[in-house]
């Protein structure tokens, strides 16, 4: 099995960057040459390892190790099918469940079960499988922009909250666990992960710290930025609209050399000192540039040298690109890796192509991969479905295929056996198939299954959406007043970006409904969505406020016939639970009568509804 590359090297001088950039594209060559024995190894690998977990004991896999026989005996599964194991590991069961080695903590999936984060189980030996992902990245970039080296990354990187299970395990997100571990907090001198912002600005707790920490450092060290970035488009977004506010008192903190005392982390304060000097110029240099009447290019402005920008805009996430355009003067939005709280998956081998034309190749040796053949739904603007069953049965499951066996053009659902425990686990991605890297399949990210609106990492699904919904016009009963029919659009011309929804009313009653009742409608929709978008909402502030637009009697009606004019079907015509098409957000909007804000956060808590309860 190729062996991966080693990320020792101490001492980076050009020529050892050469050649450890040069071991990893050659690590990359021979696992896609490779990929089925690769894959054949690794769920081997992982078979045996686990032969006497429970687990696969009680499906009866009896210790094989081939593809066939787990083929035959393992079933496809989602979510649902393991919180019971989950369940008793996340209170206290060590015994091997679904893995021989310990799970050493839960990642918390922005994907929700029940309206709380799936916890995914992990174990200590993942973060070497993270690493190794992370470290093909830059030899990748390195190809197509030389000179990396010689230069700093801006990113804006933020931990979350985490909480305990009732067994005592951590429960966090997968980039929280990440940068508190030593393979990020202790990392070896490394000329690519030489990032403007010391580990203190982004292990900070208080969000509005860490932002304000981050970006002081990042003008300060302007000159040496090469590259920026933040794990999403709408992060990224965040931070410059943080410096449209802020601009000023940063500055001050410029000129003066002193740090404002509204941060008062000591460690960060102590972090920053050694990078903050009193630079005058500096600072009129960006006061110019940010009290001028555009921003158009302000990041090339402020940092001359950035080559490029580094964010996720692919998926939900294409809705900030015009927005990332604007601000960068057209740089490059560079699509790196693709991953998740289940499992690192693979990385974008042409990292320059336009985002509407990413791909990622799959690495062969983070885990076993199928792919589930999946149908669209052609629904004129209901934005073509995806047709995936939730349970499969048994001819449907035998319709799952090998990495390489996939079809050019085919759309898939990814499905994955990891070395942490998961086996045959849905993961809920769609992919198409774009091309090959040698024997290994590249992917275009096309959706995450059943989400209707995301604005960060929240995914709220139609489900949802719909209980959410009917939760709230509960408020009208007393007014006589029912809904006659809604539909919902993610609005991220502000940010942060928010729900909007457009609902039509039938009054019966006379009473005229009061604002405030409307605003607590608003709030109700938010209690009742999962606890990711709450989180957004309350803590992360990456969510604004879920609006609710009142419309004209009959907008649906128009609705329903400006889709029938674009050739949907009559007698097939369902109306859309959620808008993306902008004719359509402009019919809407121009029958809206009134409009309503939730007038405060919803509640969220960190941990689990049921672990708050038990503690």
């Amino acid at each position: 099995m190729p062996e991966a590359p080693k990320n020792t090297l101490q001492n980076s001088t050009p020529y050892t960057v050469a050649e450890k950039n040069k071991k990893a594209l050659q690590f990359i060559e021979d696992v896609t040459k490779n990929a089925d024995d690769v894959q054949k190894h690794v769920l081997a690998e992982i078979l045996s390892r686990n032969a006497g977990v429970e687990y696969l004991q009680r499906h009866g896999l009896n210790s094989h190790t081939d593809r066939e026989t787990f083929k035959k005996v393992m079933p496809v599964i989602t979510y649902d099918d393991l919180q019971p194991d989950v369940t008793r590991i996340a209170n206290g069961d060590t015994s091997p469940i679904l893995c021989s080695q310990p799970i050493s903590e839960f990642l918390t999936s922005s994907g929700t079960s029940g309206g709380e984060r799936k916890l995914m189980p992990t174990i200590k030996e993942e973060l070497e499988r993270r690493s190794l992902l992370y470290s093909l990245l830059m030899p990748v970039m390195s190809q197509f922009v030389p000179g990396l080296e010689n230069g700093k990354g801006m990113y804006f990187l933020f931990i979350k909250s985490e909480a305990k299970t009732p067994g005592g395990l951590v429960a966090r997100p997968v980039l929280t666990s990440y940068y508190k571990s030593t393979h990020f907090m202790e990392r070896p001198y490394d000329p690519y992960t030489n990032y403007t912002s010391p580990n203190e600005t982004i292990l900070c707790q208080d969000s509005y710290q860490s932002m304000y920490s981050q970006m002081l450092c990042g003008l300060c060290q302007n000159k040496e930025v090469l590259r920026v970035g933040a794990v999403f488009a709408s992060g990224f977004i965040r931070a410059i609209r943080f410096l449209e506010k802020h601009w000023a008192v940063l500055c001050n903190d410029i000129r003066s050399g002193t740090l404002n005392s509204q941060i008062t982390d000591p460690s960060v304060r102590d972090a920053v000192s050694k990078i903050l000097k009193s630079d005058p110029e500096l600072a009129g240099f960006i006061e110019a540039e940010c009290s001028k009447d555009s921003w158009q290019g302000i990041i090339t402005r402020l940092w001359p040298n950035t080559k490029y920008v580094d964010v996720i805009v692919t998926g939900t996430m294409s809705q900030y690109i015009p927005t990332l355009d604007y601000y960068s003067n057209g740089l490059p939005l560079v699509c790196t890796m693709y991953a998740s709280s289940e499992c690192y998956f693979g990385v974008n081998l042409q990292p320059l192509s336009k985002p509407s034309e990413v791909s990622y190749t799959l690495i062969p040796t983070m885990a076993y991969f199928e792919f589930l053949p999946v149908q669209r739904n052609d629904g004129g603007v209901n934005n073509n479905t995806i047709s995936v069953p939730k349970s499969l049965n048994e001819k449907e499951q035998e319709e799952l295929v090998d990495l390489v066996d996939v079809k050019l053009g085919q759309e898939y659902e990814l499905v994955v056996t990891t070395y942490a425990g998961l086996y045959r686990y849905r993961v809920g991605d769609v992919l198409r198939v774009a091309g090959f890297k040698n024997n290994a399949p590249q992917f275009n990210f096309i959706c995450r299954k059943n989400v209707v609106l995301s604005i960060d990492a929240d995914k709220t699904d139609e489900v949802e959406l719909q209980t959410a919904v009917k939760n709230a016009v509960s408020h009208l009963m007393p007014f006589d007043a029912t809904l006659t029919e809604y539909t919902s659009y993610a609005d991220t011309s502000s940010i942060p970006g928010h729900y909007v929804l457009y609902w039509e009313l039938t009054l019966k009653g006379s009473t005229p409904i009061p604002p405030s009742v409307f605003e607590d409608c608003c709030l109700s929709v938010e209690e009742s969505l999962n606890s990711v978008y709450r989180q957004g909402r309350t803590s992360d502030k990456s969510i604004g406020p879920l609006e609710i637009k009142i419309v004209e009697p009959g907008t649906f009606d128009k609705l329903m016939d400006y889709a029938i004019s674009l050739g949907a079907s009559i007698n097939q015509y369902k109306t859309p639970r959620c808008v993306k098409f902008a004719p359509i957000i402009e019919l809407l909007n121009s029958r809206v009568m009134s409009s309503y804000l939730s007038p405060k956060c919803p509640k969220w808590a960190p941990g689990h509804k049921q672990w708050i309860n038990m503690n």
